[in-house]
């Protein structure tokens, strides 16, 4: 795909699985913990999970991320039931431990979304030649930085660092996503800068993912709790794909596909779903 700016767009694969050329891909957040902050583990059982994940598919996901991927014995069982069910589906799985890595592999996901630049991990996703979803995750000492400090330099100079490690011990390139966590440990102002600034992100040329779901940010910017932020993050989604944004990890599916095909139709890199008036190009009168 080449972006409205005319350079192309990075491909994603993992593995056999590639994600769309035409337009920014889905991810669909399916938590299997029981303190997710955003549907205070509705899915924890296998049962209602995998209807969380039928109704993903349905609603167009290109990825499913599968959480409290910790919990092998529980969550191995589901991503091989998912893989059986859905075998084109690309499955992500939120993990922090490399022990369980293999396990969850070894049952089907593609891709580890992981919360630190583990090198154990990193040997892991070389060795299988998996996806990698890198995180920044030098937050902490964002509330204390002094004024002037450019904190989206910081994540672009953490993430393309933790990339090119990935790349270096045999990670391949086209599987790895990098991810700013505009919400984790971030005050307001940061969460807008780094949306405010995604051309600065996409400018790396490592496919970007971002989550804007259920987000402070957001929320505050609106005063609004959790279910009233829809407005919100449609209108940042918007924004983010139309800066060639990659991945949008998401509870809204169908809202999401839906903003992200218009954007992509914008762009001219997808073509509208008809046109019953046709595409004709007028020059002037």
């Amino acid at each position: 795909m080449i972006s409205r700016a005319g350079r192309a767009v990075p491909t994603v694969r993992f593995g056999a699985r590639r994600l769309p050329a035409d337009r920014a891909a889905v991810m669909a957040i399916v938590a299997r913990g029981t303190d997710s902050c955003s549907d205070r583990g509705v899915t924890y059982p296998d049962q209602v999970a995998m209807a969380a994940v039928d109704r993903a598919v349905y609603e167009g996901a290109d990825i499913v991320d599968l959480g409290a991927a910790e919990d092998t014995r529980r969550v191995a069982p589901f991503v091989a039931a998912v893989r059986e069910r859905y075998p084109e589906l690309a499955i992500s799985v939120d993990i922090w431990r490399p022990e369980v890595a293999r396990p969850l592999l070894d049952a089907g996901a593609d891709i580890l979304n992981w919360a630190d630049a583990d090198l154990a991990l990193a040997e892991v996703a070389a060795e299988r030649g998996c996806g990698v979803v890198c995180r920044y995750t030098g937050c902490a000492s964002w509330r204390t930085r002094v004024s002037g400090t450019d904190v989206v330099r910081d994540v672009i100079d953490d993430l393309t660092a933790q990339a090119a490690t990935l790349v270096g011990l045999g990670v391949p390139r086209e599987a790895i996503l990098i991810d700013p966590t505009h919400d984790v440990g971030k005050d307001i102002g940061y969460g807008l800068e780094l949306l405010r600034r995604s051309d600065d992100l996409v400018a790396t040329g490592w496919p970007v993912l971002i989550t804007l779901s259920a987000t402070n940010f957001i929320g505050e910017s609106l005063d609004a709790e959790v279910g009233g932020q829809v407005d919100g993050i449609m209108a940042a989604t918007a924004i983010a794909a139309w800066a060639r944004i990659r991945v949008f990890r998401v509870h809204q599916v169908r809202q999401t596909r839906r903003v992200l095909e218009m954007v992509a139709s914008i762009a001219g890199t997808r073509p509208p779903a008809r046109a019953v008036r046709g595409l004709t190009k007028r020059g002037p009168a």
